[in-house]
Protein backbone atom coordinates (compact mmCIF):
# COMPACT_ATOMS: atom_id res chain seq x y z
CA UNK A 1 0.00 0.00 0.00
CA UNK A 2 1.67 3.65 -0.66
CA UNK A 3 2.07 5.57 1.81
CA UNK A 4 -0.42 8.56 2.16
CA UNK A 5 1.20 12.40 0.77
CA UNK A 6 4.03 12.97 3.21
CA UNK A 7 2.28 16.65 5.05
CA UNK A 8 6.11 17.30 6.31
CA UNK A 9 7.83 19.65 3.83
CA UNK A 10 4.64 21.42 2.91
CA UNK A 11 4.48 22.12 6.92
CA UNK A 12 8.15 23.44 7.05
CA UNK A 13 7.31 26.20 4.40
CA UNK A 14 4.52 27.34 5.92
CA UNK A 15 5.01 27.28 9.62
CA UNK A 16 7.90 27.06 10.16
CA UNK A 17 10.76 29.87 10.46
CA UNK A 18 12.86 29.53 7.38
CA UNK A 19 16.06 29.16 9.56
CA UNK A 20 17.14 25.68 7.62
CA UNK A 21 18.00 24.88 3.77
CA UNK A 22 16.53 21.34 4.05
CA UNK A 23 17.28 18.31 0.71
CA UNK A 24 13.53 17.30 -0.03
CA UNK A 25 14.01 14.40 1.68
CA UNK A 26 11.86 13.01 5.05
CA UNK A 27 12.91 10.30 7.09
CA UNK A 28 11.18 8.11 8.80
CA UNK A 29 13.16 5.14 10.43
CA UNK A 30 16.89 4.58 10.98
CA UNK A 31 19.55 1.54 11.58
CA UNK A 32 22.87 1.79 12.53
CA UNK A 33 24.65 3.04 8.91
CA UNK A 34 21.05 3.33 7.07
CA UNK A 35 18.10 5.78 7.51
CA UNK A 36 14.89 5.30 5.41
CA UNK A 37 12.26 7.70 4.02
CA UNK A 38 8.78 7.92 4.05
CA UNK A 39 8.41 5.59 1.54
CA UNK A 40 10.49 2.80 2.23
CA UNK A 41 13.68 4.09 0.39
CA UNK A 42 17.01 3.05 2.17
CA UNK A 43 19.88 5.45 2.28
CA UNK A 44 23.27 5.24 3.22
CA UNK A 45 24.47 7.51 6.26
CA UNK A 46 27.35 9.41 5.36
CA UNK A 47 26.20 12.43 7.67
CA UNK A 48 24.92 10.65 10.81
CA UNK A 49 23.06 14.07 11.83
CA UNK A 50 25.62 16.08 11.67
CA UNK A 51 28.64 13.96 13.63
CA UNK A 52 26.02 12.86 16.23
CA UNK A 53 24.88 9.30 15.62
CA UNK A 54 28.61 8.11 16.56
CA UNK A 55 27.17 4.77 17.33
CA UNK A 56 24.67 4.63 14.53
CA UNK A 57 21.36 4.93 14.34
CA UNK A 58 18.92 3.56 17.42
CA UNK A 59 21.88 1.01 19.16
CA UNK A 60 19.62 -1.53 20.37
CA UNK A 61 21.69 -1.04 23.79
CA UNK A 62 21.25 2.81 23.52
CA UNK A 63 17.59 2.53 22.71
CA UNK A 64 16.99 0.29 25.59
CA UNK A 65 18.51 2.52 27.90
CA UNK A 66 16.03 5.24 26.56
CA UNK A 67 13.11 3.42 27.23
CA UNK A 68 14.13 1.93 30.50
CA UNK A 69 15.11 5.15 31.48
CA UNK A 70 11.48 7.03 30.02
CA UNK A 71 9.41 4.57 32.22
CA UNK A 72 11.38 5.58 35.24
CA UNK A 73 12.52 9.27 35.78
CA UNK A 74 12.45 11.35 32.66
CA UNK A 75 13.32 14.74 34.37
CA UNK A 76 14.23 16.04 37.50
CA UNK A 77 15.28 19.00 38.80
CA UNK A 78 18.95 19.71 39.65
CA UNK A 79 17.89 21.02 43.23
CA UNK A 80 18.55 17.10 43.19
CA UNK A 81 20.95 14.32 42.45
CA UNK A 82 20.41 11.68 39.93
CA UNK A 83 21.55 8.21 39.72
CA UNK A 84 22.19 8.54 35.67
CA UNK A 85 23.41 11.64 35.83
CA UNK A 86 26.21 10.82 38.32
CA UNK A 87 27.10 7.46 36.71
CA UNK A 88 27.57 9.87 33.56
CA UNK A 89 29.94 12.03 35.33
CA UNK A 90 32.11 8.92 36.67
CA UNK A 91 32.54 7.59 33.37
CA UNK A 92 33.42 10.90 31.78
CA UNK A 93 35.34 12.26 33.84
CA UNK A 94 37.24 8.48 33.33
CA UNK A 95 37.22 8.72 30.01
CA UNK A 96 38.41 12.11 29.68
CA UNK A 97 41.07 12.93 32.29
CA UNK A 98 39.03 15.95 33.67
CA UNK A 99 38.53 16.55 36.82
CA UNK A 100 34.58 17.83 36.89
CA UNK A 101 31.90 18.01 34.17
CA UNK A 102 28.47 20.42 33.54
CA UNK A 103 26.15 19.26 31.99
CA UNK A 104 23.88 20.85 29.58
CA UNK A 105 21.53 20.46 26.53
CA UNK A 106 23.51 21.61 23.29
CA UNK A 107 26.91 22.54 21.93
CA UNK A 108 26.06 26.32 21.90
CA UNK A 109 25.43 25.45 25.99
CA UNK A 110 28.65 24.17 26.48
CA UNK A 111 30.80 26.91 24.50
CA UNK A 112 28.32 29.70 26.22
CA UNK A 113 28.94 28.30 29.31
CA UNK A 114 33.37 27.40 28.74
CA UNK A 115 33.14 31.14 28.08
CA UNK A 116 31.39 32.29 31.49
CA UNK A 117 34.05 29.92 33.42
CA UNK A 118 36.70 31.33 31.51
CA UNK A 119 35.71 34.87 31.97
CA UNK A 120 35.10 34.56 35.98
CA UNK A 121 38.33 32.55 36.48
CA UNK A 122 40.72 34.71 34.53
CA UNK A 123 39.34 37.56 36.54
CA UNK A 124 39.80 36.18 39.45
CA UNK A 125 43.77 36.07 38.15
CA UNK A 126 43.31 39.83 37.42
CA UNK A 127 43.36 39.33 33.11
CA UNK A 128 40.90 42.12 32.11
CA UNK A 129 42.07 41.12 28.07
CA UNK A 130 40.02 39.39 25.03
CA UNK A 131 39.55 35.99 25.01
CA UNK A 132 40.49 34.92 21.34
CA UNK A 133 39.25 32.82 18.62
CA UNK A 134 40.38 31.84 15.57
CA UNK A 135 39.05 32.95 11.51
CA UNK A 136 36.54 29.79 9.98
CA UNK A 137 35.66 28.97 13.41
CA UNK A 138 31.96 27.71 14.68
CA UNK A 139 30.88 27.56 18.21
CA UNK A 140 27.49 28.17 18.12
CA UNK A 141 24.83 30.54 16.60
CA UNK A 142 23.81 32.30 20.60
CA UNK A 143 25.08 36.12 20.30
CA UNK A 144 28.26 35.53 21.94
CA UNK A 145 29.16 32.55 19.91
CA UNK A 146 28.35 34.54 16.70
CA UNK A 147 30.47 36.83 17.87
CA UNK A 148 33.44 34.23 17.64
CA UNK A 149 32.91 33.47 13.82
CA UNK A 150 31.55 34.21 10.14
CA UNK A 151 30.44 37.79 9.63
CA UNK A 152 28.11 36.47 7.71
CA UNK A 153 26.44 35.19 10.76
CA UNK A 154 26.86 38.41 12.73
CA UNK A 155 25.17 40.60 10.07
CA UNK A 156 21.56 42.38 10.86
CA UNK A 157 22.19 40.72 15.24
CA UNK A 158 24.40 43.68 16.45
CA UNK A 159 25.20 44.99 18.46
CA UNK A 160 27.53 42.21 19.53
CA UNK A 161 29.21 41.52 23.01
CA UNK A 162 32.81 42.82 23.26
CA UNK A 163 35.88 40.79 24.76
CA UNK A 164 37.20 39.26 21.70
CA UNK A 165 39.69 38.88 19.13
CA UNK A 166 39.94 36.88 16.13
CA UNK A 167 42.87 35.79 14.69
CA UNK A 168 44.02 33.94 11.18
CA UNK A 169 43.85 29.73 11.67
CA UNK A 170 47.12 27.97 11.03
CA UNK A 171 48.93 31.20 10.89
CA UNK A 172 51.64 30.32 13.62
CA UNK A 173 53.40 33.47 13.28
CA UNK A 174 50.07 35.95 14.69
CA UNK A 175 50.44 33.84 17.95
CA UNK A 176 53.51 35.91 19.37
CA UNK A 177 50.97 38.96 19.24
CA UNK A 178 48.80 37.03 22.05
CA UNK A 179 49.61 39.17 25.16
CA UNK A 180 49.61 38.35 29.04
CA UNK A 181 46.37 39.82 29.71
CA UNK A 182 44.67 37.81 27.39
CA UNK A 183 41.99 35.47 28.87
CA UNK A 184 41.22 32.75 27.17
CA UNK A 185 41.88 30.65 23.59
CA UNK A 186 39.27 29.08 22.48
CA UNK A 187 40.33 26.52 19.17
CA UNK A 188 39.11 23.77 17.11
CA UNK A 189 41.77 20.78 15.90
CA UNK A 190 39.30 20.51 12.80
CA UNK A 191 36.72 22.99 12.25
CA UNK A 192 34.23 21.38 11.24
CA UNK A 193 31.45 23.84 9.59
CA UNK A 194 34.59 26.11 8.64
CA UNK A 195 35.24 23.21 5.73
CA UNK A 196 36.62 20.44 7.30
CA UNK A 197 39.85 22.43 8.00
CA UNK A 198 42.63 20.37 10.30
CA UNK A 199 45.20 22.36 12.15
CA UNK A 200 48.99 22.14 12.01
CA UNK A 201 50.09 20.60 14.56
CA UNK A 202 52.96 23.48 14.94
CA UNK A 203 50.29 25.85 15.26
CA UNK A 204 48.29 23.50 17.73
CA UNK A 205 51.70 23.38 19.70
CA UNK A 206 52.54 27.10 20.00
CA UNK A 207 49.23 27.65 21.31
CA UNK A 208 49.96 25.73 24.42
CA UNK A 209 53.00 26.79 24.95
CA UNK A 210 51.25 30.13 25.11
CA UNK A 211 48.79 29.58 27.28
CA UNK A 212 51.10 28.23 29.73
CA UNK A 213 53.80 30.47 29.47
CA UNK A 214 51.28 33.34 29.98
CA UNK A 215 48.90 31.26 32.01
CA UNK A 216 45.98 31.99 29.15
CA UNK A 217 42.89 29.08 29.75
CA UNK A 218 43.04 27.43 26.91
CA UNK A 219 39.10 26.11 25.86
CA UNK A 220 38.78 23.41 22.90
CA UNK A 221 35.94 23.36 21.22
CA UNK A 222 35.24 19.35 20.81
CA UNK A 223 31.70 19.28 19.84
CA UNK A 224 31.85 18.21 16.70
CA UNK A 225 35.44 16.16 16.57
CA UNK A 226 34.62 14.57 20.18
CA UNK A 227 33.63 11.22 21.36
CA UNK A 228 35.64 9.13 18.65
CA UNK A 229 35.10 10.89 15.83
CA UNK A 230 38.24 12.08 14.34
CA UNK A 231 39.54 8.13 15.82
CA UNK A 232 40.39 9.00 19.38
CA UNK A 233 38.16 10.24 22.04
CA UNK A 234 38.76 13.30 21.96
CA UNK A 235 40.62 15.70 18.49
CA UNK A 236 43.06 17.38 21.07
CA UNK A 237 44.22 13.83 21.68
CA UNK A 238 46.11 13.58 18.29
CA UNK A 239 48.20 16.63 19.08
CA UNK A 240 50.48 18.66 21.28
CA UNK A 241 47.67 20.17 24.00
CA UNK A 242 46.89 19.82 27.23
CA UNK A 243 43.11 21.89 27.16
CA UNK A 244 41.78 23.87 30.54
CA UNK A 245 38.34 23.00 29.41
CA UNK A 246 37.18 21.33 26.78
CA UNK A 247 33.42 21.57 25.29
CA UNK A 248 31.12 18.46 24.34
CA UNK A 249 27.73 18.06 22.64
CA UNK A 250 26.83 16.14 19.29
CA UNK A 251 28.08 12.33 19.47
CA UNK A 252 27.65 12.56 23.41
CA UNK A 253 23.82 11.49 23.63
CA UNK A 254 23.37 9.15 20.14
CA UNK A 255 20.79 12.38 19.29
CA UNK A 256 19.01 12.78 22.57
CA UNK A 257 20.14 16.36 22.93
CA UNK A 258 23.14 16.73 25.73
CA UNK A 259 25.89 19.17 25.85
CA UNK A 260 28.83 18.95 28.40
CA UNK A 261 31.81 21.38 30.13
CA UNK A 262 34.60 19.18 31.07
CA UNK A 263 37.12 20.89 33.27
CA UNK A 264 40.57 20.76 35.29
CA UNK A 265 39.83 21.30 39.29
CA UNK A 266 41.47 24.41 39.59
CA UNK A 267 39.13 25.99 36.85
CA UNK A 268 35.62 24.14 38.03
CA UNK A 269 36.01 24.90 41.93
CA UNK A 270 35.93 28.50 40.80
CA UNK A 271 32.71 27.98 39.78
CA UNK A 272 29.76 28.39 42.95
CA UNK A 273 26.21 27.87 43.56
CA UNK A 274 24.38 30.73 41.01
CA UNK A 275 27.17 31.29 38.67
CA UNK A 276 25.49 28.71 36.34
CA UNK A 277 22.83 26.51 36.06
CA UNK A 278 20.59 24.47 33.22
CA UNK A 279 16.84 23.33 34.22
CA UNK A 280 17.26 20.28 31.81
CA UNK A 281 21.36 20.09 31.68
CA UNK A 282 22.04 16.51 33.08
CA UNK A 283 18.41 15.23 33.40
CA UNK A 284 18.36 11.32 33.89
CA UNK A 285 16.92 10.69 30.31
CA UNK A 286 19.56 12.44 28.49
CA UNK A 287 22.18 11.11 30.77
CA UNK A 288 21.18 7.52 30.36
CA UNK A 289 21.57 7.86 27.06
CA UNK A 290 24.61 9.16 26.89
CA UNK A 291 26.55 6.54 29.46
CA UNK A 292 25.16 3.92 27.54
CA UNK A 293 26.19 5.53 24.16
CA UNK A 294 29.50 6.01 25.61
CA UNK A 295 29.80 2.38 26.57
CA UNK A 296 28.80 1.17 23.18
CA UNK A 297 31.89 3.35 21.86
CA UNK A 298 34.24 2.00 24.40
CA UNK A 299 33.43 -1.96 24.38
CA UNK A 300 33.02 -1.86 20.74
CA UNK A 301 36.44 -0.71 20.03
CA UNK A 302 34.79 2.00 17.70
CA UNK A 303 38.34 4.59 17.75
CA UNK A 304 39.89 1.88 16.24
CA UNK A 305 37.07 0.85 13.59
CA UNK A 306 37.27 4.58 12.85
CA UNK A 307 41.12 4.88 12.67
CA UNK A 308 40.81 1.56 10.66
CA UNK A 309 37.95 2.58 8.37
CA UNK A 310 38.73 6.19 8.18
CA UNK A 311 41.87 5.77 6.51
CA UNK A 312 40.91 3.49 4.20
CA UNK A 313 38.11 5.71 3.35
CA UNK A 314 40.38 8.69 2.76
CA UNK A 315 42.57 6.68 0.95
CA UNK A 316 40.03 5.99 -1.69
CA UNK A 317 38.79 9.19 -1.83
CA UNK A 318 42.02 10.42 -2.31
CA UNK A 319 42.90 8.45 -5.32
CA UNK A 320 39.06 9.09 -6.64
CA UNK A 321 40.04 12.96 -6.43
CA UNK A 322 43.27 12.43 -8.62
CA UNK A 323 40.94 11.57 -11.84
CA UNK A 324 39.20 15.22 -11.45
CA UNK A 325 40.69 18.40 -11.84
CA UNK A 326 37.54 19.95 -10.14
CA UNK A 327 38.43 18.57 -7.03
CA UNK A 328 40.89 20.34 -4.90
CA UNK A 329 41.66 18.57 -1.50
CA UNK A 330 40.53 15.77 -0.01
CA UNK A 331 41.11 16.46 3.91
CA UNK A 332 40.47 15.35 7.71
CA UNK A 333 41.24 12.44 9.66
CA UNK A 334 39.64 9.48 11.09
CA UNK A 335 35.72 9.98 10.05
CA UNK A 336 35.64 13.47 9.59
CA UNK A 337 36.37 13.72 5.63
CA UNK A 338 36.16 17.12 3.63
CA UNK A 339 36.48 16.83 -0.55
CA UNK A 340 36.87 20.64 -1.43
CA UNK A 341 35.22 21.10 -5.39
CA UNK A 342 36.14 24.12 -7.21
CA UNK A 343 32.34 24.37 -7.88
CA UNK A 344 30.05 24.94 -5.22
CA UNK A 345 28.72 21.51 -3.93
CA UNK A 346 24.83 21.76 -2.80
CA UNK A 347 24.46 20.15 -6.30
CA UNK A 348 26.80 17.72 -5.85
CA UNK A 349 25.14 16.92 -1.91
CA UNK A 350 21.33 16.69 -3.78
CA UNK A 351 22.85 14.35 -6.33
CA UNK A 352 24.62 11.83 -3.70
CA UNK A 353 21.17 12.14 -1.93
CA UNK A 354 19.27 11.37 -5.08
CA UNK A 355 21.44 7.76 -5.56
CA UNK A 356 20.99 7.03 -1.47
CA UNK A 357 23.64 8.83 0.15
CA UNK A 358 23.35 11.51 2.71
CA UNK A 359 26.15 13.92 3.44
CA UNK A 360 26.28 17.83 3.44
CA UNK A 361 27.66 20.73 1.90
CA UNK A 362 29.78 23.12 4.42
CA UNK A 363 31.71 26.35 3.66
CA UNK A 364 30.26 26.03 0.10
CA UNK A 365 32.16 23.99 -1.49
CA UNK A 366 32.77 21.09 1.07
CA UNK A 367 31.48 17.54 1.01
CA UNK A 368 31.38 16.90 4.44
CA UNK A 369 31.32 12.85 5.45
CA UNK A 370 30.52 12.19 9.22
CA UNK A 371 29.40 8.61 8.99
CA UNK A 372 28.69 6.55 11.88
CA UNK A 373 31.86 5.27 13.37
CA UNK A 374 30.26 1.79 12.74
CA UNK A 375 31.02 1.98 9.32
CA UNK A 376 32.63 -0.95 7.90
CA UNK A 377 34.99 -0.62 4.63
CA UNK A 378 32.17 -2.72 2.44
CA UNK A 379 30.27 0.42 3.30
CA UNK A 380 33.54 2.54 2.17
CA UNK A 381 32.81 1.12 -1.15
CA UNK A 382 29.78 2.10 -1.17
CA UNK A 383 30.27 5.25 -0.44
CA UNK A 384 33.38 5.58 -2.93
CA UNK A 385 31.04 3.85 -5.43
CA UNK A 386 28.58 6.25 -5.34
CA UNK A 387 30.01 8.93 -5.23
CA UNK A 388 32.33 7.91 -8.50
CA UNK A 389 28.85 7.87 -10.80
CA UNK A 390 28.07 11.28 -9.82
CA UNK A 391 32.03 12.68 -10.94
CA UNK A 392 31.78 10.52 -13.72
CA UNK A 393 28.71 12.82 -14.95
CA UNK A 394 30.27 16.03 -14.25
CA UNK A 395 29.84 18.96 -11.79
Amino acid sequence: MANPVDPSQEIFETKHFQTYRRFPLTLASGKGTRVYDVDGKEYLDALAGIAVNNVGHCHPKVVKAIQEQAATLIHVSNLYHNVPQSKLADLLTKVSGFDRVFFCNSGLEANEGAIKIARKVSEQNGKTGPIIYFSGCFHGRSITTITMGKEAFQKGFGPLPEGFQQLPYNDIDVLDQIGSDTRAIIVECIQGEGGVNLANAGFLKKIGEICKEKEIILIVDEIQTGMGRTGKMFAYEHFDLDPDIISLAKGLGSGVPIGAILAKEDIATKIVPGDHGSTFGGNPLACAAAFANLEVILEEELLLNCQKVGTYLKKGLTDLAKNYPFIKEVRGMGLMLGIVFEPECRPIAIRLMERGLLVSCTAMHVIRLVPPLILTQDEADSILAILKEILEEGV
